[in-house]
């Protein structure tokens, strides 16, 4: 039995066709399987998402607890400054005047009172 012209065409064709279709089927299976890995990441990444704004509240929180401490110290600071300052300028600054007589006479009296308490321990 021989074929025609238009029996050849056709089966050329039909074989085609085929070839296309089974393509076409594996083409569209892969992107459904594609696009559920997709779905998956994009779960994914609303979580990360919502842990991250989370996070990022959390942070600006701790920044801002932060500020309030730094203004603390610096009001601290401000004020240690400001009673050093105090403390050099109205008792050290007359007192040096006296402190060269005052060492002398407050190490006299400690050796003193050390000799008593070693007279005491001895009898």
């Amino acid at each position: 039995m021989a074929l025609t012209l238009n029996q050849i065409l056709f089966l050329v064709l039909t074989l085609a066709a085929v070839i296309v279709a089974v393509y076409l089927i594996r083409l569209f299976a892969q992107l459904r399987r594609t696009a559920a890995e997709g779905e998956k990441a994009l779960v994914e990444f609303r979580e990360l998402a919502k842990s991250l704004n989370e996070l990022d509240i959390l942070v600006k929180q701790r920044v801002e607890d932060l500020g309030s401490t730094l203004e603390a110290s610096k009001k601290a600071a401000v004020g240690l400054s400001e009673a050093s300052f105090l403390i050099t300028t109205k008792l050290l600054g007359p007192s040096s005047k006296i402190l060269p007589l005052a060492l002398p006479v407050a190490r006299f009296v400690m050796r003193h009172l050390k000799k008593k308490k070693e007279k005491r321990n001895v009898m």
